[in-house]
């Protein structure tokens, strides 16, 4: 079976993309620069690299041809804004025959789902709480600093991102899951000092933790490069997190019928980003 996913060169993405070739697949990763992707191995190795951009639903067109199972993702362009080209997305994928649709969603729904709660695609949701990857932004800080700089207090129930794309390989190979919006969570909720706890047993050096305000988590943001955009909705996620973040959930074991990953184990297969 030939698939094609957006997002190929992700966190979650490129981690669909790895799964989908190690079960023996035809899949045909999409970016907007196949060459550059390819030299510097953002797409792991047995993928087709294809050139194409979400905001543009006809550069899909060739790459659509023969795909049972299509992922997509609900922002386009350069920014964090949404995609405003589902219904004509949803429309090329229904023409080209696809079957299965995933998508990697927030907690709200807009054009992409909307379109597809409307087509005769059998498509699901992915709807995750905290990556675990996310931690990498404080990798830096923890290598040189040994510190790890938060702004909230709050557990969260942190999830591996080979399990965000366990569930969407599941859903995109087997039937069964049309029709479904999963929250999928880690298999604990963890406080940002327990994480630093498990930071320092990977690394085998003292993370200690800071707290830091709103503004400073602001400053930041701004200083590692990020727009005033992705400033503001980062804001507003730690002003105020969804209350499911902390929640844990069973749906990695649901769906793909093994535990999902801890963050203990996350944290040592990358602790030589995180190691002085």
């Amino acid at each position: 079976m030939s698939f094609l996913v957006s997002g190929a060169t992700g966190t979650v993405g490129s981690e669909i993309v790895r799964q989908l070739v190690d079960a023996g697949h035809r899949v045909r990763a999409l970016t907007r620069d196949p060459e550059r992707a390819t030299a510097q191995g953002s797409v792991p190795a047995g993928a087709e690299a294809v050139r194409g951009d979400l905001t543009d639903p006809e550069s899909l067109v060739p790459h659509l041809e023969g795909a049972v199972g299509l992922h997509l993702i609900t922002f386009g362009g350069d920014g964090y804004g949404p995609l405003e080209t589902g219904p004509r997305l949803v429309e090329l994928a229904e023409a080209a025959g696809v079957r299965r649709v995933t998508v990697l969603s927030d907690f709200y729904e807009g054009g992409v789902q909307e379109a597809l709660r409307a087509s005769s695609l059998a498509w699901t949701f992915l709807n995750p709480v905290e990556f675990m990857a996310n931690v990498r932004d404080h990798a830096e800080e923890i290598r040189t600093e040994g510190v790890f700089r938060v702004s909230d207090d709050r557990p969260s129930a942190l999830v591996h991102e080979a399990d965000i794309a366990a569930v969407a390989v599941t859903a995109l190979t087997e039937d069964g899951y049309g029709g479904q919006s999963y929250l999928i969570s880690g298999p604990e909720a963890l406080t940002p000092a327990e994480q630093a706890e498990q930071l320092s047993a990977a690394t085998g050096q003292e993370v200690a933790l800071v707290r830091l305000t709103l503004g400073e988590t602001a400053q930041r943001l701004r200083a590692q490069g990020h727009d005033e955009e992705y400033v503001a909705f980062a804001m507003e996620l730690a002003a105020n997190p969804p209350e499911v973040g902390g929640q844990v959930q069973d749906t990695v074991e649901r769906v793909t019928g093994r535990p999902a990953r801890t963050f203990a184990r996350w944290a040592a297969e990358h602790a030589e980003e995180f190691t002085r």
